[in-house]
C-alpha cells in the first residue's frame, strides 16, 4: 500500500466532488433551452468527466506494479491528455459566455 500525501487526498476528494457535480448537472428530461445554455451545460459536464478521468489515471499510477511499464506509460499519457482537455473546457466556459453575449 503506497503512502498517501496531501495531493492524493485532494484527488480523492475532487473525484467524489466531480461525481457530485455530474449528479447535480444530470437532467432526466431535457428541457427546451436555447443553444447557449445547452453548450454551457455540456462544457460543465465535460469538465467534471475529464477531471474524473484524470483523478482515476493519477490514482491508478500509484497502485500500478513496476512490472507493468506499458500500463504505467498509458496511464501517464491518459492523465496528461485529460488534464489538458479539462483545462481547455474550463477555459472555453467564460470564452463561450463572452462570445454569446457579443452575438446577441
Amino acid at each position: 500500500m503506497p503512502n498517501l500525501f496531501w495531493h492524493d487526498y485532494l484527488l480523492i476528494v475532487s473525484f467524489f466532488a466531480s461525481i457530485a457535480g455530474l449528479y447535480l448537472l444530470h437532467e432526466p428530461k431535457p428541457s427546451q433551452s436555447n443553444d447557449t445554455e445547452a453548450t454551457e451545460r455540456i462544457l460543465f459536464r465535460m469538465c467534471f468527466a475529464y477531471w474524473m478521468v484524470y483523478c482515476l489515471a493519477t490514482s491508478i499510477q500509484k497502485l500500478a506494479l513496476p512490472d507493468w511499464e506499458i500500463l504505467f506509460i498509458n496511464l501517464k499519457i491518459t492523465a496528461i491528455f485529460s488534464y489538458f482537455i479539462t483545462f481547455s473546457c474550463v477555459l472555453c466556459l467564460p470564452l463561450h459566455r463572452i462570445s454569446s453575449r457579443q452575438v446577441v
